[in-house]
């Protein structure tokens, strides 16, 4: 049995907040992989499913964000779950939005969820850290239990879906492979290959940092340049017919007369 915990905070008042992007991200892996139905327990709610060949049980935490790791250990417990069997999914202010990192171990940067969930269950769990960006450290608060706007919804929603369908790779415990998994279900490859790069994308020369822009144009400079003309057998070939042009020219032009 594995664990996948989103971290949030419960109440509908809380459910567009950037802090609940875990909770959001638990609920879309239910809908994709036709979990059972949400049930309260573990001081919080939880549903079970299969991904992939892996039984998993998903959990939010309902004591609120900074006792999280009581409804984390009480599963843990039942089901005699060990840490790094464990996956949090939780906001991070340190990666831009949609970002997405993924690691085994290591510290809290600050995050309350991580910090009670590393309180009760020690470091070695795994966290996968979701992106929403930092406003400044004036800000925190406001932003974390601020909405997602319409406009982030673009990157939000394909993110939740790309989560969701990686998931299977994540109970692997490659993390590299699911961050590979996630990448190409977010941008798939066009019939088998890589993206091309835009024809307008400007690139960076190898002199002094100037750009160029791809395309085939002429620039001012070869527009401004005579035609070149013929040389070598071709020119040679052309002498001789301009020559014989003008002898039969003067036979039959009539006679001026005097």
């Amino acid at each position: 049995m594995y664990l996948l915990v989103g971290l949030g905070n419960p109440g509908p008042q809380y459910a567009s907040n950037r802090h609940n992007i875990g909770f959001m991200v638990v609920d879309e892996i239910a809908r994709v992989h036709n979990f059972g139905p949400w049930r309260r327990k573990f001081q919080g709610e939880v549903c079970e499913g299969q991904i992939g060949p892996h039984k998993a049980l998903l959990l939010k935490p309902t004591t609120y964000m900074n006792e999280s790791g009581r409804a984390v250990t009480e599963a843990c417990r039942f089901y005699k779950i060990a840490p790094k069997d464990v996956f949090v999914f939780h906001d991070e202010l340190d990666l831009a939005p949609g970002k997405v990192k993924a690691k085994l171990g290591g510290g809290v940067a600050g995050h309350n969820g991580l910090r009670s969930t590393s309180a009760h269950i020690g470091n070695e769990f795994h966290r996968v850290r979701l992106g929403i960006g930092h406003p400044g450290r004036e800000r925190v608060t406001q932003w974390v239990l601020g909405d997602f706007a319409k406009a982030d919804r673009e990157w939000l929603e394909p993110e939740l879906d790309a989560l969701a369908k990686a998931a299977p790779s994540l109970l692997e415990g490659d993390l590299g492979r699911f961050m590979t998994d996630y990448s190409q279900i977010l941008s798939p490859p066009i019939n088998g290959h890589k993206k091309p790069k835009s024809a307008d994308k400007r690139e960076p020369s190898s002199k002094g940092g100037e750009a160029a822009a791809g395309t085939s144009k002429q620039t001012s400079k070869e527009a401004s340049k005579p035609a070149a003309t013929p040389s070598g057998s071709a020119a040679e070939d052309a002498a001789p017919r301009n020559a014989m042009a003008e002898a039969l020219m003067r036979l039959v032009s009539p006679k001026k007369d005097k």
